[in-house]
C-alpha cells in the first residue's frame, strides 16, 4: 500500500458550548490537517508514471479545504444567540458556523468526508489542536 500525506495548517478561534472549563470562552488554535490519502498500485506512463496521484494536486486541494476557516470564528449552530452573532458578523468578522461541535475529533471526521467527497481515497486525517494534541479519523475495515 502506498500511502501520500499532504497538511496545512489555519489559525482560528472556537469556543465548546457546554463544555466546563476554560475551553467554553472563545479562544484560538494553530490548527494543522494532515490528509493521507492511499493506493494499492502506481499510475503507469505519462507525466504521472510511478505516482499514486500528482502532490501538486493533492497539496492544492487540502489548502484550499482548510483556507476558508484561517482567521475565523468558528461557531457551533446554535450555540450563540442570534443577536451576538449577527452583530459580530455585522462588525465585519469572519464568521463560520457548522453543524458540528467544532472539537479536532469533528473536525478530522468533516475533513475526511470532505475529501472523500471530491474523489480521493482517503486513508485517515489528523487535526492537531496544538502542537502536541490532535484527533485521528479513519473507516474502519468493515466499511
Amino acid at each position: 500500500m502506498y500511502i501520500l500525506k499532504a497538511e496545512h495548517s489555519f489559525d482560528s478561534a472556537h469556543f465548546l458550548s457546554g463544555y466546563v472549563g476554560k475551553c467554553s470562552n472563545i479562544h484560538g488554535h494553530r490548527w494543522k490537517v494532515e490528509v493521507y490519502v492511499q493506493s494499492e498500485t502506481l499510475l503507469k506512463g505519462g507525466q504521472l508514471d510511478g505516482m499514486v496521484i500528482d502532490f501538486g494536486d493533492l497539496k492544492k486541494d487540502v489548502k484550499a479545504m482548510v483556507d476558508c476557516y484561517d482567521h475565523a470564528l468558528i461557531v457551533q449552530e446554535g450555540t450563540m444567540r442570534f443577536e451576538t452573532l449577527n452583530c459580530i458578523k455585522q462588525d465585519g468578522f469572519n464568521v463560520i458556523v457548522v453543524d458540528f461541535r467544532p472539537t479536532a475529533e469533528n473536525f478530522a471526521g468533516f475533513f475526511f468526508k470532505l475529501m472523500k467527497d471530491i474523489g480521493y481515497n482517503v486513508k485517515r486525517t489528523t487535526v492537531y489542536e496544538t502542537p502536541t494534541n490532535s484527533a485521528t479519523y479513519e473507516e474502519s475495515e468493515a466499511r
